[in-house]
């Protein structure tokens, strides 16, 4: 018996597959030996637990029969489903209660196949490719078996089984006392439904050819499949690649001449290792005993902190301690819901700005490697919506649906933005948001969401000028809101200094990096991949609480750092931190308690994270006039000292205004007024653009009036 069509045997087929199942061992074993093989074991567990697939690697079968492979991608359709039949009979055989239908769900083919390369001759073929899903469609209920009622007379249909696609209602009512027509109608809960899923896959970055954009393609998923992979995952997929009719309109039959192409998933499975395991291995696997020891024993050195910052980029030259703040951003702190809804968040969020040429980007790139569910954006090309959500039609079913923008999909990861200073403002806006509570709101065309955007935002801009200017302050390099920059735990200035020793080593090392002199390598760099298993393990399994020692560390350093603002013998006072502070250095210490797989987090985190703070901070926050640190820089854009001398220079202007001029009396000149200042002014050197500002203040009380050059007192 052949199956129509094709060269394949049934029975051929279905003894192989007999055969295969029984007798394939991964390790060869004596031939008397009683042990089962591989597979039988799997269908064993498959019975103990009623589950209805049993996941076969398509290696094990090339290797026990190759012809049995090619057969098997060549004619999936039809070898599958003798698979299955093989399937149920030695279940049967082995548990006469055992009803569920079993699936076989091959996966690991020989070869994979690239999107852009996919063409007529392997439709019906079984294909295996690599991609990432950038959208899923909600739940489908796709009807297996139909019931019909008759209206008349009450009674029920047999089930009714789709064919090609479709059910055929009965027109007349089946009992002969009744006879009506066309009286029946669906009866919905006694019909039995499945899932069906469709999911758009798009090509990873390394795929692309030169000079091209990414391909995609729909998958389709059934049942179990359904909701196996979420928007932002990459995944490797095994299904058969199929072609269907499209009508060119839902009421006549005629076809278009093109078919539409889809992909029946078999299997889907989370891959690419350079990634932490959120995505290398399926997420609910446990790391193994072996793996875990290991870590666990590195964990133990004592000099773990600095190896792993060493590891950190390690082609880079020295930028210690912003590398720490960047490992502790990839640990992260413990996210805390309270009882009462509060929610206060664990994720760490970096800004880098600095001269260019200072590894910026590389670094961002880096991060964006190891972390679990990483997006790469940069601010020219990134818009509002493309940060956040858009709204687009869905061109399956024409309604509006939601898509997710780099902040969603890198949920539960870290979003790297570079080229931040160059982002438009209401992109900018956006990020307000998502950076304190962790939600993108969203009211579009009839959609108002809520999404979750649970991520670290690792952004870097340049300053202004291009080149950092020292003698003006952190907010007029930057020129970025202060409502934003306050909302970054660590803010680190890169700055290129001129110094011959530093300039010799540095140009000595990317020379080194060049022709890699074996020597001048690095020793005692963790590799990448015990990197990623070590960060992933620490964010899965452990929760660091805070200790009362710690507690009383965060406490003390919290109050000595307000301290720093009171001046001896002056009434003014300048704000050195504020409540954000303190939580950044909570958020840091977890991480630094994380990084030492420890449950609590002891004095020493604290105090090294009241260290990484005063080091980013002493670099963004110093007022450079008093070379203090003043908060007020960064959450309001100006320092407490420069508010003072224009409180000053208003106060003067104004008593000169009182003493020369009178009520509704002759105008004065600009230039007049600034001459009479600079002679009595009691804050040093006074130029036009601080009597400007002076006068405008005085103009908004109602003091006086301004005519282009000219003042009135009114």
């Amino acid at each position: 018996m052949f199956v129509w069509g094709t060269n394949i045997s049934v029975q051929d087929v279905n003894a192989a597959i007999l055969r295969f199942l029984k007798n394939f061992r991964e390790q060869p074993t004596e031939p008397d030996s009683i042990e089962e093989g591989k597979y039988m074991k799997e269908l064993d567990r498959v019975l103990e637990m009623v589950r209805e697939w049993i996941d076969v690697d398509a290696m094990d079968i090339f290797s026990y029969d190759p012809d049995l492979y090619n057969k098997m991608v060549r004619y999936p359709l039809e070898v599958l489903a003798i698979f299955e039949i093989v399937l149920m009979d030695i279940a049967s055989s082995r548990d006469p209660y055992f009803e569920k239908h079993i699936q076989a769900r091959v996966f690991n083919l020989k070869t994979s196949t690239s999107m852009r390369n996919l063409n007529p001759s392997d439709i019906e073929k079984m294909v295996s490719l690599k991609g990432m899903i950038i959208r899923c469609s909600p739940i489908i209920p796709e009807i297996r078996e139909a019931v019909f009622r008759c209206l008349v007379c009450g009674f029920y249909s047999d089930p009714v089984r789709v064919e090609r696609g479709k059910i055929l209602e009965p027109t007349r009512c089946l009992k002969d006392e009744c006879a009506a027509k066309n009286s029946m109608s669906l009866v919905h809960n006694r019909c039995s439904f499945a899932d069906k899923q469709i999911v758009r896959l798009q090509e990873t970055p390394d795929e692309i050819p030169e000079g091209g954009t990414p391909h995609t393609v729909s998958l389709l998923m059934h049942d179990k499949l359904v909701d196996a992979g979420k928007p932002g995952d990459r995944v490797e997929v095994t299904g058969i690649y199929r072609a269907m009719s499209v009508r060119v309109s839902p009421i006549h039959r005629t076809v278009k001449s093109l078919f539409k192409t889809y992909i029946d998933c078999l299997h889907i499975k989370k891959t690419n290792n350079s990634r932490m395991l959120a995505n290398s291995i399926e997420e609910d696997a446990p790391f193994d005993e072996h793996m875990v020891e290991q870590l666990k024993k590195l964990s133990e050195q004592p000099d773990i902190y600095d190896r792993l910052t060493r590891s950190m980029a390690p082609n880079i030259w020295e930028l210690e301690d912003v590398k720490k703040g960047l490992l502790c951003q990839l640990f992260g702190g413990n996210a805390l819901t309270l009882p009462s809804g509060a929610s206060f968040r664990g994720d760490i969020n970096i800004l880098l700005v600095g001269d260019p040429g200072t590894s910026k980007s590389q670094l961002l790139q880096y991060i964006h490697k190891l972390s679990p569910r990483g997006i790469y954006t940069s601010g020219k090309g990134s818009s509002a919506v493309g940060l956040t959500a858009y709204v687009s039609k869905d061109p399956e079913t024409g309604e509006t649906v939601l898509e997710s923008g780099a902040l969603v999909l890198s949920d539960k990861g870290i979003c790297c933005i570079d080229e931040f200073d160059k982002m438009s403002d209401s992109a900018r806006s956006m990020l307000h948001e998502v950076m304190e509570q962790q939600t993108v709101s969203i009211a579009k065309a009839g959609i108002i969401a809520t999404l979750n955007a649970r991520t670290s935002v690792l952004a870097c801009a340049n300053p202004s000028g291009s080149r950092y200017n020292p003698r003006l302050s952190v907010i007029d390099n930057i020129h970025l809101p202060p409502t934003l920059l306050s909302r970054f735990d660590l803010i680190y200035l890169i700055l290129d200094k001129p110094n011959e020793q530093t300039d010799r080593r540095l140009a000595k090392h990317i020379v080194a990096l060049h022709f890699e002199n074996p020597e001048s390598a690095q020793q005692d760099v963790l590799d990448l991949h015990t990197l990623t298993s070590y960060v992933s393990y620490a964010r899965k399994n452990i929760h660091p609480k805070i200790s009362d020692e710690a507690a009383e560390e965060l406490t003390r350093g919290y109050v000595e750092m307000r301290r720093r603002g009171n001046f001896p013998g002056s009434s003014k006072k300048v704000i050195t931190a504020t409540p954000r502070q303190i939580e950044s250095v909570i958020r840091l210490s977890e991480a630094l308690a994380r990084i030492r797989f420890s449950e609590w987090v002891e004095k020493h985190d604290v105090m090294e994270a009241f260290r990484l703070l005063e080091v980013a901070m002493q670099q963004s926050a110093t007022d450079h006039s008093t070379g203090t640190i003043d908060m007020d820089l960064i959450t309001t854009g100006v320092s407490a000292s420069e508010r003072m001398r224009r409180d000053m220079i208003a106060s003067a202007t104004r008593a000169i205004i009182m003493e020369k001029m009178q009520l509704g009396g002759p105008s004065m000149r600009l230039m007049e007024l600034l001459d009479e200042l600079k002679k009595q002014s009691p804050v040093g050197e006074v130029h036009l653009t601080d009597l400007r500002n002076a006068v405008a203040t005085l103009a908004t009380e109602g003091f006086v009036s301004v005519h282009g050059d000219s003042i009135k007192r009114t």
